[in-house]
């Protein structure tokens, strides 16, 4: 299968040699019968784990149901989507869409269009600083102000009207920002980068430093939102609102392909009919999921369970320090750990779990993320630290 796969497919992944063939809970099986703990969750995009009995059931009501009429029509499960969306985040209105990277281009296609109308921006001027280090998709515009070498080169020429700033540096931030931006654009946490935590008060730094511009706070929680870091979203940790969220992955429960712009309506309210769409956006199987997804959340259940086996996970990973983890960063049920090189690459450390029956992936370099899915009990979480330590050991 994996010889069929390198023949049939584009080479834009390098996967680990493992044939995933079903999966429950926290726990995938592969064509073989070996079983894996996946301390993945596909990028949290499986937050309440693989094959949730709630979600599940939520998209087979709705398959039997209606599954899409495009935006030329309207539906009668997307006007709820959109309402319990809107509370849980508490902002306004939603612009529901499909992809991470999508939700990214309509925040910055919005932000745009919103310092036209409404700051004053003269009109082709329109600006939005970014961090450095960013992972906000792959699409031509979201790599043009990238700084990932890999990520970039090839792809020119890009899109302009970005600016780049250093992470968690609000100096440099402020140094950027005149009357052109409309927007900055950060991810409260960068999840690419190694689970980049900011200081302490970076964020409520960025909220009162936008309000104060005039200029629109877009928090990217694709990754870090929807329970992840122990909080429904990663700048509740600040008490931070911002004016723009965007959501993905885990918003549709690892079913179907949902994401989503969420806004004050003052903001949102720009768009008018014609100027953005897409055809699957709000579909109605999507727009069944998505509040299957929110009811999980408004129990508490989750972002509790992340916090308090994120305090599990924090301990095992600092026991580990000096014993083949050089540092480590840590906030829920989400942590980038930079293994000592001589132990070989991020990629081969992986390897050496697969073996053990423990799915992670590695990103820049020698570190390895994890994220498992929120469902995973502390006993799975304690096994899956002591596998580590047995390889890195």
């Amino acid at each position: 299968m994996i010889a069929a796969e390198e023949s049939a497919l584009a080479h834009n992944y390098h996967p680990l040699p493992v044939v995933v063939a079903r999966a429950e809970g926290v726990w995938v099986e592969d064509v073989e019968g070996h079983r894996y703990l996946d301390m993945l969750a596909g990028y949290s995009a499986l937050n309440f784990g693989h094959r949730h009995p709630e979600l599940v059931a939520a998209a087979h009501r709705q398959l039997d149901r209606l599954t899409l009429t495009s935006r030329a029509f309207r539906n009668d499960r997307l006007a709820g989507f959109a309402e319990g969306l809107a509370e849980l985040t508490g902002l306004d209105m939603t612009l529901p869409m499909n992809t991470g990277a999508e939700a990214v281009e309509s925040g910055i296609k919005v932000a745009r269009k919103w310092a036209y109308d409404v700051k004053g921006v003269a009109p082709g001027e329109a600006t939005i600083v970014v961090a450095a280090d960013n992972f906000h998709g792959r699409t031509t515009t979201i790599v043009g102000f990238s700084t990932d070498p890999v990520a970039r080169e090839g792809f020119g020429p890009f899109t302009p009207g970005f600016r780049v700033v250093p992470y968690n540096d609000l100096a440099a931030l402020e140094a950027a920002v005149d009357d052109t931006t409309a927007a900055v654009l950060i991810e409260p946490v960068q999840g690419e980068a190694g689970v980049i935590i900011p200081d302490d008060g970076y964020l409520a730094g960025v909220r009162e430093l936008t309000r104060r511009t005039g200029t629109l706070f877009v928090a990217d929680e694709i990754q870090s939102g929807l329970g992840r870091t122990g909080t429904t979203l990663a700048v509740d940790h600040e008490s931070v609102l911002p004016d723009v969220l965007l959501l993905g992955k885990a918003l549709g429960g690892g079913i179907v392909p949902v994401s989503a712009v969420v806004a004050r309506r003052d903001v949102l309210g720009v768009l008018r009919p014609g100027e953005h769409g897409s055809t699957f956006g709000g579909d109605p199987l999507a727009a069944a999921v998505g509040p299957a997804v929110v009811d999980l959340l408004r129990t508490g259940e989750f972002q509790r369970r992340a916090a308090e086996l994120g305090r599990v996970l924090d301990a095992g990973l600092a026991a580990l320090v000096g014993r083949g983890v050089v540092a480590y960063r840590c906030r829920g049920l989400w942590a980038g750990v930079d293994v000592e090189p001589a132990l070989g690459t991020g990629r081969e450390v992986c390897e050496r779990l697969m073996g053990e029956g423990l799915l992670v992936k590695d990103t820049h370099g020698s570190t390895i993320r994890l994220a498992p899915p929120l469902t995973i009990t502390e006993d799975e979480l304690e096994w899956a630290l002591s596998v580590l330590a047995g390889v890195l050991g």
